[in-house]
């Protein structure tokens, strides 16, 4: 795993080959121990927090 500080207001950019486009994370916020982050992605990428994520897998899973 790679880690990476970043400030407020600064962003990390991705590079996915096969990717026109970059996808773009930018530090939106900290308050205490949460972060709030804004990402710009081509509209093919799927953008989930792990737990929905998880949750859809075992939909798909289940369906099966």
């Amino acid at each position: 795993m790679l880690v990476l500080a970043r400030r407020p207001d600064e962003t990390l950019i991705l590079r996915v080959p096969n990717l026109a486009e970059p996808i773009r994370v930018l530090v939106v916020g900290v308050r205490g121990s949460k972060v709030s982050l804004g990402v710009e992605a081509p509209r093919e990428v799927t953008i989930d927090r792990s737990e929905v994520d998880e949750r859809r897998q075992l939909e798909k899973r289940g369906s099966k």
